[in-house]
């Protein structure tokens, strides 16, 4: 019993290790908020046309996360994490500021 158990556990750490670290590690976005009186929140970027699907407007020191260097910017469209409500979408890179301010 014991040989079987440990050829059962020397398998699954094989292919544990076999599977390997993600290509690409998460990174959570660094605390920011709006700078801008208010800043059109939309749910998505389109390359040809522009931010699309409204999702909200955001005001004046909503609280929110972007990481620089790391999350993508699209022609001054950034994405960004609204912290007020728990979601994704695109800001104006200009609206965002007061990086780790709280």
């Amino acid at each position: 019993m014991r040989i079987v158990t440990k050829v059962l556990v020397a398998t699954a750490s094989a292919a544990v290790l076999a599977l390997g670290a993600p290509a690409q590690a998460v990174v959570p976005p660094e605390h920011a908020v709006i700078v801008c009186q208010s800043a059109s929140f939309y749910a998505n970027y389109d390359s040809s046309s522009g931010p699309t699907g409204l999702i909200r407007v955001l005001g004046y020191g909503n609280k929110v996360g972007h990481t620089r260097g790391a999350h993508p910017v699209y022609n001054g469209w950034a994405a960004t994490f609204d912290f007020g409500k728990g979601d994704w979408g695109y800001v104006r890179n200009e609206c965002l500021g007061g990086y780790g301010s709280w």
